[in-house]
């Protein structure tokens, strides 16, 4: 495992504008957060239902040279004193990932300090870090948000292997969904998370997929397409649908499929450390159905707090540590990847 060589303390500038949060941090030696600003634009694009790209761009344009200011000034450090800057240049939002490469190449050059790309799920599995010092690699982490569901084994900083990855919709994807067609609205996942506090979780069995031959797979659009088909059927015949008790419902078994695939990941693969990550992270019923399975399993279990869990620059300016001391750099040609995978670079 490589280690920070010099004795010399390591500051990253950290910008993060994947989607529709426009967020900078300074993070010390990978694991101290001395300052994490978020802009959050969740009030105007629940006004339409969900993001709207365009608008994004827009507002991160709007919002970005503040909120680097604000982290700065947070940290009581001045860009001079920065050792590197890190940025999110992939998978997201294109328009939106755009204007944070367009800025840290910016501030890069002016600054004469090094550039650092960073692949946005490399940032949450990195979340992980900020609150638990005794973790590091190897371990398995699940990793759950709107646009990704992966089990990946961490092999050590920055360097991953996928052994399961949903077939269809994420589920964060699949909560928003669902949420939607509730009434419930954007965002989606704490709000079916909110609603299903006052269900009961049994009330309606819904279908668990499995991917055969690939067994740590997920599949979450039939689980969707059943709630669609079960709401279609209560309003064909005029019965009234309880939200509390399909929230729960539903939510019970998205998070017995992620829980089940976790576990046994981690006892077939002889891991004693399980962590979470990503947006859907935060979810209560998740957090509670992996600490009750990893406590009887006998499997350390870590997770971050919910401000590290959404998009967040904090995430990032961890994961750009790592890589810096890795020798990792990026050119002034860094530019937007939307559907950039992981472990590609």
């Amino acid at each position: 495992m490589k280690k920070h060589s010099t004795e010399e303390d390591v500051y990253i500038l950290a910008i993060e504008s994947s989607c529709d949060e426009t967020a900078a941090a300074v993070v010390k030696n990978g694991r101290e957060v001395l300052s994490n600003v978020i802009s959050s634009q969740i009030a105007l694009h629940t006004l339409y239902g969900g993001v709207v790209p365009e608008i994004a761009s827009r507002k991160h344009i709007e919002k970005i040279n503040q909120v680097i200011q604000a982290a700065l000034d947070e940290a009581g450090m001045t860009l001079e004193e920065i050792t590197a800057i890190g940025v999110t240049y992939g998978p997201g939002l294109v328009g939106a990932l755009l204007v944070g490469v367009a800025e840290a190449k910016a501030i890069a050059y002016a600054a004469k300090k090094p550039l650092v790309g960073v692949h946005h799920i490399e940032g949450h599995v990195s979340a992980n870090f900020i609150e638990h010092p005794d973790l590091e690699p190897p371990f398995i982490c699940l990793i759950v948000s709107g646009g990704h569901t992966h089990l990946v084994v961490v092999k050590d900083y920055g360097e991953f292997e996928i052994i399961g990855r949903t077939r269809d919709d994420a589920a964060g994807e699949a909560f928003d969904k669902v949420a939607r067609a509730v009434g419930l609205g954007y965002p989606g996942g704490p709000k079916v998370d909110k609603a299903a506090r006052e269900g009961d979780k049994n009330a309606i069995k819904f279908p668990r997929a499995k991917v055969e031959g690939a067994p740590y797979d997920f599949s979450f659009s039939g689980l969707k397409s059943a709630v669609l088909n079960h709401i279609n059927h209560a309003n064909m015949m005029g019965e009234e649908i309880h939200v509390p008790d399909l929230a729960a419902s539903f939510q019970h078994a998205v998070v017995g499929v992620l829980v089940d695939h976790a576990v046994e990941a981690a006892k077939e693969f002889g891991y004693d450390k399980l962590a979470i990550a990503g947006g859907v992270a935060s979810n209560s019923a998740l957090r509670e159905g992996m600490k009750e399975a990893c406590g009887k399993a006998g499997i350390t279990f870590y997770y971050p707090s919910p401000v590290f869990c959404t998009d967040n620059a904090a995430m990032i300016g961890v994961a750009a540590y790592y890589e810096y001391i890795n020798g990792a750099r990026s050119g002034w040609d860094l530019n937007a990847v939307p559907n950039l995978k992981l472990g590609e670079r």
